[in-house]
């Protein structure tokens, strides 16, 4: 199944599940987050979140999508960016890794990432693309389902496609 990397709102992408990218509260935030539990319905994921009671850095957790499009919210929370000697990269691998399982162990034959931990927590975006590519296209070679990058900037997005190491050569 494909690897898309889409110029799209996540929040409008009609896929079983979306992602997060949370905080270790799991309280509203800003960026994705922040859209996220606004398109849900605030309330509604506010209170769902709160009975999770958290989600460890470079774990997942889900809730329903409430009025989003998608099924399910997979919530999970990216690590801060402290320079790179404190374990980032593994943990930023967790991250994708957990929520593409959780999908997985959901039945969900889609789903739509966030490139994580790259607004706010300050991650190095080249670096934040090559591991969420690395493991959406190593987990896509043993498990069938269309996943979706969707990122709002158009030099993201051909950064993106350039990085891709699952290239068809013409």
């Amino acid at each position: 199944m494909p690897l898309s990397i889409v110029q799209k709102d996540i929040t409008t992408l009609k896929v079983d599940a979306i992602v997060n990218a949370a905080n270790t509260a799991l309280a509203p935030g800003g960026g994705v987050c922040g859209a996220i539990f606004s398109a849900a319905g605030q309330r509604a994921m506010e209170q769902a979140c709160r009975k999770l009671g958290g989600c460890p850095t470079g774990k997942a957790v889900f809730t329903e999508g409430f009025a989003l499009p998608a099924k399910y919210v997979i919530h999970t929370a990216g690590p801060i960016w402290r320079g790179g000697g404190e374990g980032e990269a593994t943990l930023l691998k967790c991250c994708y890794e957990n929520a593409l399982h959780l999908a997985l162990e959901l039945g969900c034959q889609s789903a739509a990432f966030p490139l994580i931990s790259a607004g706010i927590y300050g991650y190095p975006l080249q670096e934040a693309l090559r591991i969420a590519l690395s493991v959406m296209e190593s987990f896509l070679a043993e498990h069938p389902m269309d996943l979706f990058l969707a990122v709002l900037s158009p030099s993201v997005a051909a950064m993106a496609e350039e990085l891709r190491t699952d290239k068809k050569e013409v």
